[in-house]
């Protein structure tokens, strides 16, 4: 049997692995540079949109990649085999859909400091992206989020007006709205209005 090539060898770790992953961390892996993980994995991705009827496609975000259901088939989908993310994570992806582009330390002030541990968990899924801005962090979503979250639009610009059009019919705040996506979590969001330059506290408090 002829020796795997280093594309394949890639496919196969994303797909079983079921989870995003850097160039350098499958680098390390497959004990090759990241030069020529990179190389691979653009290969990869051009084998793979070349393929007729494939329900994948390798997606690159924010330096991590994923295999991903192409977005033509997702309604097709049970809801039972969509992606499960934490609940812990979901009013971080609220608030940074609510204010984005978001700086990082703005959901910092807003959530404390979990807020790093849940953008990070949050771009593993796959569900924003990341960019060095200065000293902080430039937050947006991705069209993973918007499939996830059932958003009818991708861009993130569009993504934002949605979100505070949804809690607009719901008269919430971008806090409120978070809070209530984890009704099981003890919190609490800063509210924070960047044209008023005003904030105030959500307390959110498990019944249990």
């Amino acid at each position: 049997m002829s020796e795997a090539s280093l594309s394949a060898i890639l496919e196969a770790i994303l797909f079983t692995s079921g989870r995003s992953m850097s160039t350098a961390e499958l680098a390390v892996i497959v004990e090759k540079s990241n030069a020529k993980v990179g190389a691979a994995l653009s290969e990869l991705q051009a084998r793979i949109k070349r393929r007729q009827d494939s329900a994948l496609q390798l997606t690159e975000v924010s330096g991590r990649w994923i295999f991903e259901v192409r977005p033509n088939l997702s309604d097709h989908l049970p809801d039972s085999f969509r992606p499960d993310t934490p609940q812990r994570l979901l009013p971080a992806a609220a608030l940074i859909a609510y204010h984005q582009p978001m700086a990082q330390s703005q959901l910092v002030e807003m959530l404390g400091q979990r807020a790093y541990d849940h953008v990070r968990d949050l771009a593993n899924l796959g569900l924003i992206d990341r960019r060095r801005d200065g000293l902080t962090r430039r937050l947006t979503t991705t069209r993973r989020f918007a499939e996830y979250f059932g958003c009818p639009e991708v861009e993130y610009r569009a993504v934002r007006t949605w979100f505070r059009a949804e809690a607009a019919k719901m008269g919430l705040t971008s806090a409120q709205l978070a809070a209530s996506l984890a009704p099981d979590e003890q919190m609490t969001i800063t509210e924070f209005s960047a044209e008023e330059g005003t904030s105030t506290e959500v307390n959110v408090q498990s019944d249990e």
